[in-house]
């Protein structure tokens, strides 16, 4: 009867009793295990926290937001704060998900929490290509707005071999983002998301110094609603918000985890309102002629530079976080006697190289975003984790 009594009374009680008693036996597994997932990752603040959610969510989907807001006329704006508020919601089911079990720290987790081996390759298709594709955007779009500033450049790579302006610049631009994929701390990798957080506000400030001091003014006035392109409009305002995949790992680096809906919060608010913005004025400044880069627009004066030149910025700031789940999901594959610092680093040479190639045979930005918004952005962003939850 002892015996029984033992144990039962050992199944009755908790296995972690408190949050020191669990920070000793992840500390333990960090001393057995130094490479593990464990040791990675809980070491990011909150303000680091929402500087790495800020640069996902700001991403270049505010050159685009006037070319949506052109395309479903003024009422679309209702439709970019309708998917803003369920893309939060969403985020903050993630995180719930999350916190019902502690084994979960990526996406494709949550999805097989939910649905078994077919939910983690359901949620791990959408999410891998959706990044994927988001990464690549972000060299096409650095190819094109380059080759706005230099239209007649071309390189010489050889005897009678010569390369295209925009296929020369992102090749030139991949050679520059490759040191911030070899970063595998997103405590490090907070301080190249500041720099992007820092280069949406100048971008926005830049355009509505254009608009009121350059001589293009405020005054188109648009339409109130456009149908033929309101799908347009829904695709490109919900590649705005397609960071969700990010979220898990972000929330896992976290050192206070229950903080991250206030990063949410701050998250969604900052960004909403500077898509609206850039939206809002955009639009007020070139009407119908809004091209899907408000960028393209601009002419040559010195605020626009500043604004062309910023957005170079954003896409080398993004890139590795966007990357960095498909790296860690391909880490995992391999055995831990492996060297995963080196292991990092050529998985993420080797996604850069393939986006690379991808970038130089798909070269139109605005399709291709919208391709990506309305397929998988809304999938993985709000469809799935509802579904999940």
């Amino acid at each position: 009867m002892a015996t029984m009594d033992e144990e039962e009374s050992s199944f009755t009680l908790p296995l972690i009793e408190d949050d020191e008693n669990k920070q000793a036996l992840v500390t333990k597994l960090e001393e057995i295990e130094p490479n593990s997932s464990h040791s990675c990752s809980t070491t990011t603040s909150f303000f680091k926290t929402c500087f790495n959610g800020l640069n996902a969510l700001s991403g270049v989907g505010i050159l685009s937001t006037p070319y949506a807001l052109a395309s479903g006329g003024w009422l679309s704006l209702i439709l970019l704060f309708a998917i803003a508020t369920a893309a939060f919601f969403s985020g903050l089911l993630i995180q719930r998900c999350m916190d019902s079990d502690s084994n979960i720290r990526t996406y494709p987790d949550i999805g097989e929490l939910a649905f078994g081996k077919k939910g983690r390759l359901i949620v791990s298709i959408f999410m891998y290509i959706e990044l994927y594709l988001v990464a690549t955007g972000f060299l096409i779009l650095e190819g094109d707005n380059l080759q706005n500033l230099f239209p007649n450049m071309e390189f010489e790579v050889g005897q009678g071999l010569t390369i295209g302006g925009k296929q020369g610049f992102i090749i030139i631009v991949s050679l520059i983002i490759l040191p911030t994929v070899w970063l595998d701390n997103l405590s490090l990798l907070s301080y190249v998301s500041a720099s992007g957080v820092l280069a949406s506000g100048i971008i926005l400030g830049s355009i509505i110094w254009t608009g009121a001091f350059e001589g293009i003014g405020f005054q188109q006035k648009g339409t109130l609603v456009n149908w033929d392109g309101m799908l347009t409009a829904i695709s490109l305002y919900a590649f705005c918000y397609c960071a969700h995949p990010v979220f898990p790992t972000l929330y896992t680096s976290m050192k206070k985890k229950h903080q991250f809906s206030n990063v949410l919060v701050v998250c969604f608010i900052l960004c909403t309102i500077t898509y609206a913005s850039m939206a809002i004025f955009g639009y007020l400044m070139f009407g119908p002629q809004i091209q899907s880069q408000v960028t393209l627009n601009l002419p040559a004066s010195i605020s626009s530079k500043v604004a062309i030149y910023t957005t170079l910025v954003n896409p080398i700031a993004k890139y590795a976080l966007m990357v960095t789940p498909i790296v860690n999901a391909i880490k995992t594959r391999f055995s831990c006697r492996y060297n995963l610092r080196f292991l990092s680093i050529l998985i993420g040479t080797n996604l850069l190289i393939s986006t690379v190639l991808v970038a130089l045979a798909i070269p139109f930005f605005g399709s291709l975003m919208s391709l990506v918004g309305a397929l998988l952005s809304i999938t993985a962003s709000i469809i799935l984790p509802c579904l999940c939850y």
